[in-house]
């Protein structure tokens, strides 16, 4: 009696963790190496369905084609390295008891937990059509599919694929690996229906073309032939392809029957709340098996979040995961491809604006509702693709001139092809899991945190999920310390002598006229008397040329090497200044009318942003370098533009002058 109590001991004897994960896919992986990295001592299992050790999906499609060997499909990640933590390969669980607080698996051996975290993923989505389950059928989704398919592609010489999303069309490119023929039937009217509009889509469509994979669209397939293999497909509009071998890419379905069995609330997929939360306390699901307030994501990125966000919750800090932004950013069929926010059925009450570049096969596209970005998509390589996707999920502002440089350049800022978080605005969000901005990644720049390491501790950025690390890594390098221009102290003496010489001569009332002749010498005569009107006329025509000389320096530098270009642009300054000198005996302080006073006003404005662009310059090492280059930029624009009016308004104020 004594040992048979004892084997019946052992037999229900519990294996008690802190965390039990259910699910081997990356999302799971990412949430055990986030959480155990901050969490030593506690103990996590984490349970596998596949005979196989942790690998990415994203790269099965180069696998069966070739591009890669099966080794580099395993992640790099030894979860068993980190201290606490056991897997369990090829281990099925099978069934939750809430109430006991434990898994139990295909064998019937329990295991009980603090916190359960279901990443169960999702499964391929079999359409019903008759003939789907005979021979040379086959499903890409999974590793055991993808050596399936690897075997197939060497026999087969006619492949049809069943779907034309992004799955599809990498197992159609797969399978052209032996010169197989491919054809690509979507039952919607485009290819990547949900992620591409139409336009977007036909230059995909060319491109896969050209490839040599044949597609179809709008049409869908009634039947696949044959009695016990496959020979061929029959369509809705009666046609008959024949074939050898059929690929089902027609999407995904959360894997949420472990869930429903145990009473979680499911809808599409395992309900959750902003702690990724089940009604179940102590149970957590993340990934393409968790639906966050009406969304399921199908995608990994917004797993990852998941993940990241809860490993921060599991720590006792307040996380919270406020949804992601739907965003599709990769190559398909070796096109890149962009989609982020709400497009297609979505996107028809919103304002919308396209940039073509046919000879480049770039296509972009961009939302608007009420002045901000609330979408973008396109095809063809996309500068800047960072900080689009960023101002997309925050709805970003983007003004009339912005939209008007989209029409016609394809970016919505003068410094768009660079993605470095430099150029940002200071409210742009850097880390999304802990709400760290640009702004705040300045002040702690300031403060002496000058490595990636040392923002890090100090903000917390990149300290929940990893994934805004490259952002900060190119805020840390981009914020080295800049040194100033050659001569700044002197050119910023002078821009601001010019600048507030200028709003005197503005603000100051017109120098009176002399009321009597008794004084020896009146001061009117400068601007009464005809000779010294000249005199001075003739200064302000030679000074506005010799000004002009710095941009003939900036132009033709290879011919031009007297002194350094910064000499140039302070002697240009300091002829400003004295130029403003020579307008006051010239006018006494007078605007004039007509054509003098337009005259007048392109001479003060001139001034006015020249010195501004010279502070601008001479200080711009202290200044963030996003607000110092685009003030800058426009300054020295605005200069530019109003020189184009002063030669013909000066001709016409010369002719004037001795005409009449």
């Amino acid at each position: 009696m004594r040992a048979e109590a004892i084997m019946c001991e052992q037999q229900y004897t519990r294996q008690a963790y802190d965390v039990i994960v259910v699910g081997m896919g990356p999302v799971g992986l990412r949430f055990i190496e986030k959480f155990s990295a901050r969490n030593a001592n506690a103990s996590v299992a984490v349970f596998g369905d596949e005979p196989w050790a942790p690998y990415d999906r994203v790269k099965l499609s180069s696998f069966i084609s070739g591009d890669i060997k099966e080794e580099t499909l395993y992640h790099s990640l030894d979860i068993e390295s980190y201290p606490g933590v056991t897997a369990f390969y090829n281990n099925r669980i099978v069934e939750i008891d809430r109430y006991a607080q434990e898994v139990i698996d295909s064998e019937g051996k329990r295991y009980s937990y603090k916190h359960l975290v279901l990443a169960t993923g999702s499964r391929a989505h079999v359409p019903v059509i008759e003939g789907v389950n005979i021979k040379n059928v086959y499903r890409f989704r999974d590793l055991n599919d993808a050596i399936s398919l690897m075997g197939r592609s060497v026999r087969t010489r006619k492949t049809i694929v069943i779907g034309g999303g992004l799955l599809g069309l990498e197992a159609a490119r797969a399978m052209q690996r032996f010169n197989t023929e491919v054809h690509v039937i979507e039952h919607d009217m485009w290819l990547m229906f949900k992620q591409l509009d139409e336009r977007a889509s036909m230059y995909l469509r060319g491109h896969i073309e050209t490839s040599g994979i044949i597609v179809h669209t709008s049409e869908r397939v009634q039947r696949i032939i044959g009695e016990t293999t496959v020979e061929g497909v029959l369509l809705g509009n009666g046609t008959i392809i024949e074939c050898d071998t059929v690929i089902l890419a027609t999407g995904i379905i959360p894997n949420v029957q472990l869930a429903l069995d145990s009473g979680l609330h499911i809808d599409k997929g395992v309900r959750v709340n902003n702690s990724l939360q089940t009604n179940d306390q102590n149970i957590y699901a993340i990934g393409e098996c968790a639906e966050h307030n009406g969304m399921v994501y199908g995608l990994v990125a917004p797993g990852y979040e998941q993940a990241a966000v809860l490993a921060h919750h599991l720590q006792g800090k307040n996380s919270q995961y406020k949804g992601s932004i739907s965003a599709t950013r990769l190559k398909v069929v070796g096109l890149p491809v962009f989609s982020a926010g709400e497009i297609g059925q979505l996107s028809q009450r919103l304002d919308a604006y396209e940039y073509l570049d046919n000879k480049k096969n770039i296509y972009r596209k961009i939302f608007i509702k009420n002045g901000c970005l609330y979408g973008a998509l396109g095809t063809g390589e996309w500068p800047g693709l960072q900080r689009f996707q960023e101002s997309v999920s925050k709805h970003r502002r983007i003004w009339p001139w912005q939209i008007r440089r989209f029409i016609s350049e394809g970016m919505l800022w003068n410094d768009a092809t660079s993605e470095n978080v430099i150029d940002w605005p200071s409210t742009a969000i850097v880390c999304n899991c802990t709400g760290v901005t640009r702004g705040q990644l300045d002040v702690a720049m300031k403060n002496g945190a000058s490595t990636v390491s040392e923002l890090m501790a100090v903000t917390g950025v990149s300290k929940v999920c990893g994934t805004c690390k490259d952002l900060v890594c190119d805020f840390a390098g981009g914020n080295a310390a800049r040194e100033p221009v050659k001569a700044y102290k002197a050119l910023l003496l002078v821009s601001l002598v010019a600048l507030f010489a200028m709003f005197v001569y503005l603000l100051s009332p017109t120098i009176a006229y002399s009321e009597t002749a008794l004084v020896k010498w009146h001061i009117d005569e400068w601007w009464r008397d005809g000779f010294y009107k000249q005199v001075s006329g003739f200064l302000i025509l030679g000074f506005s040329v010799l000004i002009s000389f710095v941009s003939l320096r900036k132009r033709f530098s290879k011919y031009i090497k007297l002194w350094d270009f910064a000499y140039w642009r302070f002697f240009h300054v300091v002829m400003g200044a004295v130029l403003l000198g020579i307008l006051l005996m010239h006018t006494g302080l007078r605007m004039g009318s007509h054509l003098n006073f337009y005259l007048m006003l392109v001479f003060s404005a001139l001034i006015v942003v020249g010195a501004v662009a010279g502070l601008a310059i001479s200080y711009e090492h202290n200044m963030p370098a996003r607000v110092a280059k685009r003030l800058r930029s426009y300054a020295l624009w605005s200069h530019i533009l109003l020189l184009w009016p002063l030669p013909g308004l000066l001709g016409f104020h010369i002719i004037k002058t001795y005409y009449f």
